[in-house]
């Protein structure tokens, strides 16, 4: 962050950014580009709710990620969700299990805008199995709804669901080429995401791709080759997620302080030269965000039981949004604690710095369970 630059301010400058970006990406997109100049006014009473907590003494982030499902109907390798075990081939979708209803995420929807929450990702497991918190979502046109999925499911039915619900936009995961890709997705799978691409291009509707970016793809998914190949098949805004290991025996995967910056080099170039297209890095560099935006800073995330965790790639928690609000869920004690202890600052390797902690966050929610 800049000098005199608070935490509020850096982050609605990032989110007007996007705005923007999404704006300019969908220019020549009629129904999308009316959408998004609509969305602009609320971006902007969003950002005044937030500054108005600011000023009480309450942060409010922008953004929310929320896993509304723990079903997936891939097995992809190294997939974190199912190493710890928050991923598997069967779930309910009415509320069995101890997960959340469609009536329950609309409500937690809702207290995300009453806010100035303006930006909740949907995730999973892959979140087409549950098209009845999508629908529930789509109600909700002062939130973006970026749906991060391997794209496998988005059959035209779903797709007059994203053609009628302009906040609702899919964010394809690839890993690469066809042999990256197929790889760790499994066979075929590059082919079907081509397909799911044409015809989402050829319906008029926005989507973006997801990028898992580690040492061995790094110079592959950053090529200008790979990436012109997303722009001709539609693609709007390509963000690119550093890898987090499942284990330590993958920790050679993640980026180092090296290989990020020259990621964050090349996305640069890439910014400057393809113009149709928006990059977004995450987490990109915590340097200039004063540390990690997990635990509440710049987000949180709801896992599908209601659980409050600091981010998906640290799945601990201490309060349940079934029985807290939004607003008592950014106080927890655990969030405080990595808030006010200084462990989103710390050094790390790979894209979470509380991967690292693992068995610090377990012992904070153990000795609040005490």
């Amino acid at each position: 962050m800049e000098e005199n630059q608070t935490l509020e301010e850096y982050l609605s400058n990032g989110v007007r950014n996007i705005v923007k970006g999404i704006l300019k990406a969908s220019f020549t997109n009629r129904k999308t580009s009316m959408f998004m100049t609509r969305y602009l006014l609320s971006s902007k009473r969003a950002r005044e709710k937030r500054r108005a907590a600011e000023i009480g003494g309450e942060h409010i982030p922008p953004f929310l990620i929320a896993s509304i499902t723990n079903k997936c109907n891939l097995h992809c390798k190294g997939c974190y969700a199912r190493a710890n075990h928050s991923c598997t081939d069967h779930c309910s979708i009415n509320g069995a299990d101890g997960l959340l209803t469609g009536e329950d995420w609309s409500g937690i929807f809702s207290q995300a805008e009453a806010l100035g929450i303006e930006f909740i990702l949907l995730a999973g497991g892959e979140p087409f199995v549950r098209k009845d918190v999508l629908l529930q979502a789509g109600q909700h046109e002062n939130i973006l709804f970026p749906i991060f999925t391997n794209g496998t499911m988005i059959n035209e039915e779903y797709r007059k669901v994203l053609e009628e619900h302009r906040n609702l936009m899919p964010v394809i995961s690839i890993e690469g080429n066809q042999a990256t890709t197929d790889a760790r997705r499994g066979d075929g799978i590059y082919q079907k995401i081509e397909d799911t691409m044409i015809a989402l291009h050829h319906s008029g509707i926005l989507f973006g791709a997801s990028v898992t970016v580690t040492k061995q793809n790094m110079k592959e998914v950053l090529s200008d080759i790979f990436v012109h190949k997303l722009n001709d098949a539609g693609v709007k805004a390509v963000i690119y997620v550093e890898y987090v290991p499942v284990d330590q025996g993958s920790k050679e995967l993640a980026l180092d302080d090296m290989a990020r910056n020259e990621m964050m080099t090349k996305l640069n170039q890439l910014r400057r030269n393809v113009k149709e297209l928006l990059f977004i890095a995450f987490p990109g560099d915590e340097k200039t965000s004063g540390g990690c935006l997990a635990a509440g800073r710049g987000f949180f995330h709801i896992n599908a039981r209601g659980g409050a965790e600091p981010c998906p790639f640290s799945p601990y928690s201490d309060t349940n949004v079934r029985t807290t609000s939004l607003k008592e869920a950014l106080s927890s004690p655990l969030f405080c604690k990595l808030r006010e202890n200084g462990n989103l600052t710390e050094k790390h390797i790979g894209g979470c710095v509380l991967f690292e902690q693992e068995e610090q966050v377990k012992a904070m929610v153990k000795e609040q369970a005490v």
